[in-house]
């Protein structure tokens, strides 16, 4: 063992300095990211982080699905592979960041999940039921699984003898059968198990298990329960023992009976190792201080990144088109409440159910009132959750807010709020658990695609009613970070955005040129009309954020967007007339020979000044108090869309080959290449790791001239970032006489090897972003 060794190890277990997001599935194995440890290495993280390795449901490519933890998934290397992962990353001085999922299981088949054919086949007597959050006096003791057609296809069950005992099929469906049930026909020995087949469409109404949002397949896990915990996190934490897993993603923990516990619970087993969540804050939030978490996976930072390079003065023209596209003005926080509602009383209708059942009779209150009352204060939470008592004031607001609005549910109200105050009981506590599932199925899955006034805001942590941000408000921001939070994620990317960094840095420039754009937007609406006129929009906006990209490529976002918004078509009934139309409009942008030159001309127009915003983010996030996060890919120029776009494959061969480049000291032009994205990401990666003390203070750097609201600077106590926004007004007037004010003396940019001096005057901006329109800077 050499002496550099255990410095190593420890470097791995510290804060990571920057971490690379694989997604690793049956097509992009372990063995494939054990290749990229050198590349990984080459571009400066110090961690990789993969998406959730353990055992998940056949076929899928996310990994969120997990059927069983108590093994490395066999389609993605399996345990040799995770293992061969481990020893590349650690020879090239890499650490590994693991993405948990302690909420749900995957069951889609039950064949598949140990533990749920278990409950299915003993029921409560199961040695797994308490793993799972089900209601078992509701429905007669037995698990509502909707999987059948319709009620009447309970006449296609068959029972088929296995080695192991008979099963209940339904078509590919495989089930258990209780001991000494399988005599009879198939419907008598489907009414003796400890589950029963439904309609699917019941789901939305009296299923007995919790559910990940309104996903029937996903399986509501009691990580709450001390025995569960350790069994869900044995696999785990004995890599985090073993030194092969040096920092841990919690995926969405607001699902958890108990964050708090958990997270503490977690901290005590792993040696209290780097642990971010998956939680999404809304603005002004903040994370409870009692969270044993260096913070979170960066959405509240991705915001603050994004509202900064959106130009405030361009709401009036977007609003404008909004509205003419609408019929009438947008009342956002009406439309967020009625797609709540929508929610409620549709697809998590069941899990509002099993909350009335939990609460029971309110005396004197009738039942439809409390259920309504309840339904109205999910729709008016305004964030996704409470974590009693942290968060109290805001069940206490919502409850004056729905008393005030709708004065007729005053006494269930009133009964209601000191039954879901008490912190800890079942009703406060799944309460909880159910306003975040409302939050996000009516929000990012709803809202976010029936309001396209400017779908830049409309990102997972975003406010689309706040139209940009100042350099101050910014600086604020950072400032707080710096101060609560300096450890937390950083991140722009991920495989849950409704779209990539590039799309969002390009379509930015939309807030700029709002004339323009609104003028070939009518020109497209009148040519290729669509029922769905803000839908039409949101699809255009897309479109020309990700030109070019394949027709399928189009078709498939067109198709989801217009399903999840839910105006015209759905997921469950399809308009096929509407998506006809839908499909022809896309269509358009390839064969209508004046739309397609009309798109080509438009993003040939932005598509500069989107560069300019993407290098500028992109140094923001990756320089901004936090552990930044780089997505696969998204170190050359990715216009990806909302999944399963942003999974696709990646061109690790052109990066590898233009980072030999780069470190032959190549200064690219900000071209479509993409190798000026790939300098920036690499050279402050490089800075972060080899020099982290450059990076532990945050002061605001202030610009002068007549282009000071163009820039952005800070001086993170060593570097001194330098980023351009609202690049399309800067090219009207260029940088003329705007300097920054940076101690006098000799500069140097880390990005071009470029030296300036900074004198009396300042440090000339002209000058120092002729060839970039970023820079890094040190004391030369």
């Amino acid at each position: 063992m050499s002496v550099s060794e255990p410095l190593s190890e420890q470097r791995r277990r510290d804060v990571p300095t920057g971490t690379y997001r694989l997604q690793v599935t049956a097509d992009a194995t372990l063995d494939d990211a054990a290749s990229l440890a050198g590349y990984l290495a080459d571009l400066g993280v110090s961690h990789a982080y993969a998406s959730p390795l353990l055992r998940s449901a056949s076929g899928s490519t996310h990994g969120y699905d997990t059927v069983d933890h108590a093994h490395i998934d066999e389609s993605r290397g399996g345990q040799a592979g995770f293992d061969r992962l481990v020893a590349a990353l650690h020879e090239h001085g890499l650490g590994l960041v693991l993405d948990l999922v302690p909420n749900h299981m995957g069951i889609a088949d039950p064949a598949e999940a140990p533990w749920w054919w278990d409950v299915l086949q003993h029921g409560r007597d199961s040695a797994h039921a308490a793993a799972f959050d089900v209601d078992w006096d509701f429905g007669g003791g037995r698990v509502r699984i909707p999987v059948l057609g319709s009620a009447d296809d309970v006449e296609k069950l068959e029972v088929v003898a296995t080695p192991d005992g008979p099963e209940l099929r339904y078509y590919d469906n495989r089930f258990p059968v209780a001991p000494g049930t399988g005599d009879g026909s198939p419907q008598e020995v489907h009414d003796r198990q400890h589950y029963e087949l439904v309609d699917w469409r019941r789901a939305d109404r009296d299923l007995n298990y919790r559910r990940f949002f309104a996903i029937n397949t996903l399986a509501g896990m009691r990580a709450e329960d001390p025995a569960v915990f350790e069994a869900t996190h044995r696999l785990v934490l004995q890599l985090v023992a073993a030194g092969a897993v040096d920092g841990l993603r919690i995926d969405h923990p607001d699902g958890l009976a108990d964050p708090k516990g958990y997270l503490d619970r977690l901290a005590e087993a792993s040696g209290g190792r780097w642990t971010v969540v998956e939680k999404i804050l809304e603005p002004g939030e903040e994370l409870p201080e009692s969270w044993r978490t260096a913070g979170t996976t960066g959405y509240d930072a991705l915001a603050e990144v994004d509202d900064v390079l959106v130009d405030p003065a361009g709401e009036a023209a977007l609003s404008a088109l909004d509205t003419e596209l609408s019929g009438a003005p947008v009342d956002y926080a009406r439309l967020v409440h009625d797609c709540k509602r929508e929610v409620t009383d549709g697809i998590l209708g069941s899990e509002v159910a099993r909350l009335v059942r939990v609460i029971g009779e309110l005396p004197g209150i009738p039942p439809e009132q409390q259920t309504e009352a309840l339904a109205e204060l999910l729709a008016s939470f305004p964030v996704y959750r409470t974590y009693l008592p942290d968060g109290r004031e805001h069940l206490d607001a919502t409850v004056a807010a729905v008393r005030e609005r709708r004065p007729d549910l005053t006494a269930a109200l009133d009964a209601l709020h000191p039954v879901l105050s008490q912190a800890g009981t079942e009703a406060a506590t799944r309460f909880e658990q159910t306003s975040g599932p409302v939050m996000a199925k009516g929000v990012e899955d709803s809202a976010y695609y029936r309001w396209a006034r400017f779908v830049v805001l409309n990102e997972v942590g975003g406010d689309p009613a706040r139209f940009g941000s100042t350099v101050p408000e910014f600086h604020e921001a950072q400032q707080r970070r710096a101060d609560r939070k300096p450890r937390s994620m950083t991140t722009l990317s991920t495989h849950d955005t409704k779209r990539s960094e590039d799309t969002r840095a390009r379509l930015a420039v939309l807030a700029e040129l709002g004339a323009e754009w609104a003028d070939l937007v009518r020109g497209l609406v009148t040519r290729h009309p669509l029922p769905d006129r803000p839908l039409a929009h949101l699809v255009w906006q897309n479109l020309v954020g990700a030109w070019p990209l394949s027709r399928e490529r189009a078709h498939g976002y067109a198709e989801k967007a217009a399903r999840e918004a839910g105006t015209s078509t759905t997921w469950t009934d399809v308009d096929e007339e509407f998506e006809t139309a839908l499909h022809a409009m896309v269509d358009a942008a390839y064969d209508d020979e004046r739309t397609h030159a009309e798109i080509e001309r438009f993003v040939a127009r932005i598509a500069p000044f989107g560069r300019s915003n993407s290098l500028a983010q992109k140094l923001l996030q990756l320089t901004m108090p936090g552990v930044p996060d780089v997505y696969q890919g998204t170190e050359l120029w990715d216009h990806s869309l909302v999944d399963p776009d942003n999974r696709r494959p990646v061109d690790y061969e052109a990066r590898r080959r233009l980072l030999a480049r780069l470190d032959e000291g190549w200064v690219p032009p900000v071209d479509d290449e993409g190798a000026a994205k790939l300098l920036v990401v690499s050279r402050v990666l490089r800075a972060r790791r080899e020099h982290p003390e450059w990076f532990d203070g945050y002061a605001p750097v202030t610009a002068t001239g007549v282009a000071a609201d163009h820039v952005v600077a800070f001086d993170r106590g060593g570097v001194v970032p330098v980023a351009t926004r609202l690049p399309v007004g800067l090219s009207i007037a260029g940088w003329a006489d705007t300097a920054l004010r940076l101690p006098t003396g000799a500069w140097r940019d880390l990005l071009t090897g470029g030296r300036f001096v900074s004198d009396a005057e300042g440090l000339p901006v002209a000058g120092l972003l002729e060839r970039l329109p970023v820079a890094l800077l040190v004391r030369d």
